[in-house]
């Protein structure tokens, strides 16, 4: 098969992306869509976030949060223009191919798969900390957590998008629920002193608060490996992510407000800093409410990843990038139990590999955010030759190439994985040109 894509066939795959996408019977609706937006964005960020900005800016880590809001406008609506025009369980990789060739989708599939999922047990040992914390416990306990997260994810994936679906509205339900109730309850006891100075940091500071709260606004990528299981691509996608932003920032924004006005930017916080925003108004209910939070957070997240994970590796095997046994529930509708097994395999690895290490999650979590970069970048790239010229879609991936490609250089040497698998994706094309070729 040739590596290279044609003008021809190029044109001749985005008019059937839009047919499909117009047409598209999927299960999902609009808020199944987006509490699975919602999931996959708010993330685990809100457990330590809001604290760690208010020590590296003070108040004005408020602005912080703001720009990003901002500047994640472009990337979600060039995800979202890409995933309602061309719904495919292959999500970033199928766009990829579209625009880039053979090589390059493998290689974003692989970044993806490979790389992003590395993050898997990361979110499952974070909740585990924070519940464990709270009640007190050993590390096994902390493992015993973790692995109780994982598993309901994957039992309400293995009955499809109309369980998990239903499963995710209620977990990201839950969660604005108790975001909603921290800020209400802690909010009394800010104080506007603690506001002042605004920038005791400086510019510097306000920069170095807005490079943690990237993370805290990635995953907007996550979903469009089950774009093809959303009902009317066309509308939904757009306005789940429009819900998302403005859910996800207003959290955020929330916590921040209220991190700083209640316990200030001159502290040292502990490892679980929403204990103590909550402790201060509500000591007795407080760790029941941050150990809620914590559990839902981390199922909800996973719960968001885990299909598109196994949705990623059937496409993956259907287009020849992995073994073809995994492409049975490629198709829109179907379930990828075979896929499924596969990313719990990989899960339940990475996890073992934590644990070998004593749990030091710094190393998973550059993994992980180094591969999603990769992956912003070059579906950025591919966004700009698909997307209709000067349409608003368009301009927010030109938008998007650059804001990525910055964060590519801040990955610097962390970025020695995904180049490993871009290596391993250029060997097997080889391998393949020779087969084809014997």
């Amino acid at each position: 098969m040739s590596e290279n894509i044609h003008t021809g066939q190029v044109s001749e795959k985005l008019s059937t992306g839009r047919v499909s996408a117009e047409v598209s019977n999927g299960r999902v609706g609009l808020l199944q869509a987006s509490a699975l937006y919602v999931a996959a964005v708010l993330g685990t960020g809100i457990l330590v976030l809001p604290a760690l900005a208010a020590t590296t800016a003070g108040a004005a880590s408020i602005l912080s949060v703001v720009a990003v809001l901002l500047l994640s406008i472009p990337l979600a609506g060039t995800f979202a223009a890409l995933a309602s025009r061309f719904p495919d369980s292959g999500g970033v990789a199928s766009y990829v191919r579209r625009a880039l060739g053979e090589t390059a989708a493998r290689m974003a599939g692989y970044w993806f798969f490979f790389g992003v999922s590395v993050g898997t047990p990361v979110v499952a040992i974070l909740g585990a900390s924070y519940v464990v914390s709270i009640f007190g416990g050993s590390r096994e306990v902390v493992v015993a957590v973790a692995i109780l997260l994982l598993i309901p994810p994957f039992i309400s994936n293995a009955f499809g998008l109309r369980v998990s679906g239903v499963v995710q509205l209620v977990l990201t339900g839950l969660l604005v629920v108790i975001v909603v109730l921290v800020v209400v309850l802690a909010s009394p006891a800010a104080d506007a002193t603690n506001f002042t100075p605004f920038m005791p940091h400086g510019w510097a500071g306000v920069g170095a608060a807005v490079s943690l709260f990237v993370w805290a606004f990635a995953g907007w990528e996550a979903v469009t490996h089950i774009a093809g299981e959303f009902r009317n691509p066309r509308r939904t996608i757009p306005l789940a992510t429009a819900i998302a932003i403005v859910v996800v920032g207003a959290a955020y924004l929330a916590l921040q407000v209220v991190t700083v006005g209640v316990l200030g930017s001159d502290r040292a916080f502990s490892v679980v800093p929403l204990i103590d925003l909550v402790a201060v108004s509500v000591p007795d209910v407080g760790p029941a409410i941050v150990a809620a939070i914590a559990a839902v957070v981390a199922v909800g997240v996973l719960n968001a990843y885990v299909p598109a994970f196994a949705n990623l590796a059937a496409s993956l095997g259907r287009d020849g990038h992995l073994p073809s046994w995994l492409a049975k529930g490629a198709e829109p509708g179907s379930v990828p139990r075979r896929a499924l097994v596969l990313v719990s395999v990989i899960t339940l690895t990475y996890f073992g590999i934590a644990a070998s290490q004593g749990f030091d999650l710094t190393p998973f979590i550059l993994i992980h955010t180094s591969s999603m970069v990769a992956v912003y970048v070059v579906g950025s790239l591919a966004a700009v030759r698909l997307l209709d010229r000067f349409t608003a879609g368009w301009w927010m991936a030109v938008a998007s190439v650059v804001l990525t490609l910055g964060l590519l250089v801040l990955a610097g040497t962390h970025l020695l994985v995904p180049a490993a698998l871009a290596v391993v994706a250029i060997v097997v094309t080889v391998i393949k040109k020779r087969k084809n070729n014997a």
